[in-house]
């Protein structure tokens, strides 16, 4: 799979809502969403490039003491990153892969 991925040579392992995920290395973590769930992701209401603020996330990074709160299509996957909070879009179009008991709403 390469397109509209950015090139990489391996999969980073990544946590949202306590889950573990495998993505690609290089790529934003929205890219990384769409990895996840490629029959969800690309039909969000993102604009992918900061403007629509739908793919706010909060995440600690392996380095930083504290969350951070970012924006998934601005920021490159690290390795171990764990995300605790997903914008409701992105809770939404990534429903089906999140644990079961986390709520989402239309």
């Amino acid at each position: 799979m390469s397109e509209p991925f950015r090139p990489y040579e391996k999969l980073v392992e990544i946590t949202i809502y306590g889950k573990k995920f495998q993505v690609p290395e290089r790529n934003s973590l929205l890219r990384c969403f769409q990895f996840i769930s490629p029959e969800t992701i690309p039909y969000g209401r993102f604009c992918w490039n900061q403007e629509c603020q739908y793919c706010r996330v909060t995440c600690q990074l392996p380095d930083d003491e504290e969350a951070t709160e970012m924006l998934s299509c601005k920021f490159i996957v690290m390795a171990g990153m764990e995300i605790s909070e997903l914008s409701q879009e992105l809770r939404w179009c990534l429903r089906a892969k999140l644990p079961s008991d986390l709520p989402v709403s239309s």
